[in-house]
This record gives C-alpha cells, structure tokens and sequence, in this order.
C-alpha cells in the first residue's frame, strides 16, 4: 500500500482507491459457494417460521442494521424477521459506544434479549474475524441451537469457529491502514445484499426480477407497485392503477387478479396457499383450468 497519500493530488487518492475497490467483488466470487449455502440455510429457516439476524461492532454492525432496515420496503417483511444489531445499542450507529465490541457477555446478552432460539439466523458479522462481541454473540446463538453464520474479512478468522457456513472475503490491506469502512465494509455490504435479496428471491417476494412485495406507503412507491403491475402483465397504466387500488395496494394480488381473471379475494386465498409465491400460484391455475 501506498504510504505516501498525504502528499498526493486529490485524482490521485481516488485514483488508487478506485482501483483497489475494484478488487473487492472477485474477491467476494471466491466465496460464493459458501454464500449460496448461507442463503439457502436462511431462505429455508425463514419458510418455516425462523428469523434472521445479524450481529456485528462498529462498521460491521452498521452494515447488519442497514440491511436489515431494507427488508420490510423492499421485500414487505415484518420488521422483526430480519433484525440488525450493533454492540452498544442503537446510539452506537451514529456515534462509537467505547469498548463495548471487547466485551463477549455484550453480544451474549444481546442474543438473550432478542430472544434468539432454535429455527433462527444468527450472522456474526467482524471485517477482522476475531470480535469479542461477536464471537460472544455467536457462542450465545450456537448454545441456543440457532443456525449460525460467519462473515468476515480476512481468511486468518475466530469467528468461523463451529458455525454452520463461514463466509471469508480477505479484501487484504486497506488504503487507509485499518479503515474496515473501506474494501472490507463494500465487501460485507455485497455479501449482505446477496443473502437478504437472494433468500427473499427464494421466498417468493420476487416475481421475475421485480420486487413484487414493496409496500406502497410513499407516493413514489404507490407508482412504483404501478409500473411492477404494467411490466408484470402488460396493462395500461390505468388499468394498473384501477388493479391497484381493487388488490389494495398490493403488486402481487393484483398481478394474480389480471392473468387469471378471479377477483382481489380469490386471487389472495391463491397466493396464501402458494405463500405469496406469484408463479406458483399462476401455474396451479392455469394447470386447473385445463
């Protein structure tokens, strides 16, 4: 690395940054085997009833809690099935809580209080492998039965210890020495993406490439479960406002409603069979009607 960047040009600091985030997402393909195992450890809890959380210190668990924050507009979720927590409470995302990631009995605490049990997702999330808090954390998960996983930055990791999948991206030095916020924070915040948007895939809250369960609550989402219903089945945007409002803001019922015919109650008792699956529930249909 660099150990010159105090005397260099503003091009050329982002000029090397640039080029060692472009490192970060082969890095992360090393790993995704690994990381579809953990996907599919996560979609199948979640199917029958577990809830996912992550645990992490400082940037790692601001990278948990920002990803967990997305799930119910993205993906229409209740905000307790997939859960952020960082070391030192919430206060601690914006401002750090001072040692609370050295302390073990914090993070074993904080599963106790979320209630962690069997059928749950507990992800131990620490760029450097080895936090007291999560290792805490994942020891309290593990005591519990819960499904655990391990995502870290480096491939020298404590955390990996007896955990179910442990994911490695070793992002390497950082251009700033020690910055975690850096390569090894864009690398958790890739592997979070892939584990929370791939298993909501698995789950049936994406309807080809469209996220399908957003909850309409903002005027921009209110046009957004529009354009979902008019690029889904090829209606007009009147007709997908007119769907819109019969299946009660809600893309999937009234995607349903427009390629089978039935109406917005049918066509939930349809989904809810399938559990909100649009494709399942379209084919089972379409297969009767023959």
């Amino acid at each position: 690395m660099r150990e010159d960047l105090d005397k260099l040009s503003s091009i050329d600091i982002v000029k090397i940054m640039n080029e060692e985030d472009k490192t970060v997402a082969f890095i992360v393909e090393r790993e995704l085997e690994k990381i579809a195992k953990a996907v599919d450890l996560i979609a199948d809890s979640l199917e029958k009833g577990g809830r996912l959380f992550y645990f992490g210190a400082g940037t790692s668990g601001r990278m948990g809690l920002l990803d967990a924050s997305e799930c119910p507009p993205t993906f229409g979720t209740h905000p307790q099935l997939v859960q952020g927590v960082i070391a030192g409470g919430p206060a601690a995302f914006v401002e750090a809580v001072e040692n609370a990631e050295d302390r073990p009995e914090l993070g074993r605490e904080d599963v106790r209080k979320c209630g962690v049990k069997k059928g749950d997702v507990a992800v131990g999330i620490a760029a450097s492998g080895r936090t007291p808090y999560v290792l805490g954390a994942l020891e309290e998960a593990l005591s519990r039965e819960a499904r655990t996983i391990s995502l870290s930055c480096t491939a020298d990791t404590q955390i990996s210890s007896e955990v179910d999948v442990a994911i490695n991206v070793a992002v390497g030095p950082e251009v700033v020495a020690g910055s975690t916020r850096l390569k090894a924070g864009t690398a958790q915040k890739m592997v979070l993406n892939m584990l929370s948007t791939a298993a909501m895939i698995r789950l049936g809250k994406v309807y080809g490439n469209l996220m399908v369960s957003v909850q309409a609550t903002n005027m921009k989402l209110v046009e957004r479960v529009k354009r979902i219903i008019m690029e889904a089945t090829g209606v007009s945007y009147d007709e997908a406002e007119k769907l819109a409002e019969k299946a009660g803001g809600d893309a999937r019922v009234a995607i349903v409603m427009q390629i089978t015919g039935l109406d917005s109650n049918k066509s939930l008792q349809l989904l809810e069979r399938h559990k909100g699956r649009i494709r399942e529930a379209i084919d089972e249909f379409q297969k009767k009607s023959k």
